[in-house]
């Protein structure tokens, strides 16, 4: 602890009453966290089984967690609590699930499992509508509110439509045994709220609750934050009013000032020393963002050098502007020996990247984009994890439409929706449907022939969960369902199919948890895992969105398309919200470590016609003494084309040798 800067410290040993510690970009905030769990600890003030740490993303709990266990040696901190929000949700709901109106082993529906009841309970309406009324009803839930509260709060036909369909789909959730990640966090509100003895156990249970990116909380995140700590706020909220960048999923930047109404004794310490950029880039990005309104004001602030100043590219369109951006990668690797992940190019929108991949391409600098498939969302561990959620959940009738064509049988779409009526009329799950030798009776025998096989290989892979550790589980299943023959047939090389194979033996790997963990628990953890917890791009230039960088730094950045119209985007300046198109811009700024380029397009070609592009209003609000313009040094400017030019020479002469 004796290396902290004095603020740190005091965050760190603030133990008595609520705490919010503002920390900005790059201040050291996850050490602090790091510091504080072992000081609670270490002072005896809370065994490690009494607290609770908060983070927004799987990545950033495993990060502590190791973290941790390197700053926390032997057993003191077992029984330590790391997860997400959603995680903890999950945690509550296995052990209140009763109260919830859940039976154990219940499924956590994904993405693709919501779309397909909404699908269904809108049959007839059109995508786009479908996909606004179920955003209507997230948000209804990300305000912890329930169907009747949404409908009694509704202020237009299409929200009264929305709470209608919420209620339609709850009842459908219940059916399945299910709840999805938005139900993660408002029935253990409602359960907490409503139920003093179960509030009183949680905060037993959870003595002190840390809350990292406590920005980022919508309504619902905030409430369960308020049940836990209770009314002698036993917390330590982390977070940063200027990086709140994600009002469009929910998340309540004022949550950070409503902490101190709830709570009139809260402390706020200020983390302002920055280890991360040179003064320049802290310079610009605090006269960027002392623009917007603050109700704590702060200043970041580096013991480090000025640096470079920031080079603001005029290009002609984005075309040329990615052919500079490439020039000037590839000139760096060849003239500094730069690894190529040091770098990293960001844009406000996931469109602008096409221009970039195609100039990186052309001038053979390898790069990886964000958003490229997940290991979860591979075709055959989607199916393995179908035929988990089904051993598991008897109930979930959204794993058994996949597991029953995973591999191919001999069952078709209308034999499935004639099953699906013969179950409803019965008032059975579909798995167990099949399991009726009268219902079968009902459909063409060679279906039923094959739903009678599904269903006993399914009743055995349920005994055998019974008795065999999770892993061993996960490899009966790819056997014994026929994925892995189905996965060996459809793929045309050995090198393709040893690729597919090794992902379902991962899949085995994650399930080498804690024993007792049966495959319903493992597999509702596993959906909880987002994309950029499997993102390893390796040795290559990041390209990615601002949103998709929080949390990231890069000694090299280029911030792409700083154009009006795109950065503040066209939607945001129409609805007045600018100030979190401006907490984008200072994000995407302060992941810089030492240099930085920002660049914008004269024109640009849209519906096949040439149009005229505005540069950011955002670039005004930068210190001129901080920024080099082109054109500012003709000079400077030729040699610098002549130099990138030169590179760019050599690498497509290499493409064409190759």
């Amino acid at each position: 602890m004796h290396s902290l800067n004095p603020p740190q410290r005091a965050a760190v040993l603030h133990c008595e009453g609520p705490l919010l510690v503002l920390a900005g970009a790059g201040s050291g905030k996850t050490r602090v966290i790091v510091e504080k769990i072992a000081h609670l600890i270490s002072a005896g003030r809370y065994p490690a089984r009494r607290i609770a740490a908060i983070t927004f993303t799987n990545k950033s709990a495993k990060e502590m967690r190791e973290r941790v266990g390197k700053r926390i040696r032997g057993d003191a901190a077992e029984g330590l609590t790391i997860s997400t929000f959603h995680a903890l949700g999950l945690k509550l709901l296995q052990i209140e699930h009763e109260p919830a109106g859940l039976r154990r082993g219940f499924s956590v529906f994904d993405a693709d499992d919501c779309a397909a009841q909404y699908k269904d309970l809108c049959s007839g309406m059109k995508p786009d509508a479908i996909q606004a009324l179920q955003h209507l009803v997230s948000r209804a839930k990300n305000a912890g509110l329930s169907p009747d509260e949404a409908a009694a709060l509704a202020r237009s036909p299409r929200e009264l439509e929305a709470a209608e369909l919420y209620g339609r789909y709850q009842a459908r959730l219940a059916a399945f045994n299910a709840v999805d990640f938005d139900d993660l966090i408002r029935l253990p509100v409602q359960l907490l709220e409503s139920d003093e003895d179960m509030r009183l156990g949680w905060r037993e249970r959870i003595g002190y609750l840390l809350v990292d990116e406590c920005q980022d909380t919508n309504d619902a995140q905030y409430r369960l934050l308020k049940a836990i700590a209770g009314p002698a706020g036993h917390f330590t909220c982390v977070g940063d009013d200027d990086q709140s960048i994600y009002a469009w999923r929910g998340a309540n930047p004022e949550n950070l000032g409503q902490l101190g109404r709830d709570y009139p004794a809260l402390t706020v310490v200020k983390l302002e020393q920055n280890y991360r950029c040179s003064n320049r880039v802290l310079r610009a990005a605090n006269a960027l963002i002392a623009n917007n309104p603050h109700e704590h004001l702060k200043t970041l602030w580096s013991a480090q050098a000025d640096g470079e100043r920031i080079r603001i590219w005029e290009c002609r369109d984005h075309a040329h502007e990615a052919e500079r951006v490439a020039a000037e990668l590839q000139f760096l690797q060849a003239s500094e020996g730069m690894p190529w992940n040091e770098c990293c190019v960001l844009f406000r929108s996931n469109f602008q990247s096409r221009a970039l991949e195609k100039a990186l391409q052309l001038m053979r600098v390898p790069y990886h984009l964000s958003g490229g498939t997940a290991f979860l969302e591979r075709a055959e561990v989607k199916d393995a994890l179908s035929w988990l959620r089904l051993i598991a959940n008897p109930d979930d009738d959204s794993a058994f439409l996949r597991a029953v064509q995973a591999p191919k049988r001999e069952v078709g779409a209308t034999t499935l929706a004639r099953l699906s009526e013969l179950a409803r009329t019965a008032h059975l799950p579909m798995s167990r449907a099949v399991e009726s030798i009268g219902l079968l009776k009902q459909l063409q025998p060679r279906a039923a022939n094959a739903l009678g096989a599904f269903a006993d290989i399914v009743r055995g892979l349920r005994q055998e969960a019974a008795r065999v550790p999770p892993a061993d589980l996960v490899r009966s299943v790819v056997e014994r369902s026929g994925l892995l023959a189905a996965v060996r047939a459809q793929c045309k090389t050995e090198t393709q199919f040893a690729m597919r194979r090794g992902n379902l033996e991962e899949l085995a790997g994650w399930f080498d948890g804690p024993r007792g963990a049966g495959p319903g628990e493992l597999a509702a953890q596993l959906a909880l895992l987002t994309h950029a917890d499997r993102d390893d791009p390796g040795n290559q230039v990041r390209l990615m969105s601002l949103h998709a960088a929080k949390g990231l730094e890069f000694r090299y950045v280029f911030l792409v398309g700083i154009e009006d119209g795109v950065l503040p985007h066209e939607a945001s300046i129409d609805e007045g919200r600018i100030d979190e198109e401006r907490r984008l811009l200072y994000v995407g700024i302060t992941r810089a470590k030492e240099r930085l380029w920002m660049s914008y397009a004269r024109e640009a070609t849209k519906w096949g016609s040439r149009m005229k592009l505005t540069p950011s209003r955002f670039l005004d609000e930068l210190p001129p003494e901080e920024l080099q313009r082109d054109g500012a040094d003709p000079v400077a400017d030729a040699a610098h084309k002549r130099e990138r030019a030169g590179a760019g020479f050599a690498a497509i002469k290499a493409l064409l040798d190759a």
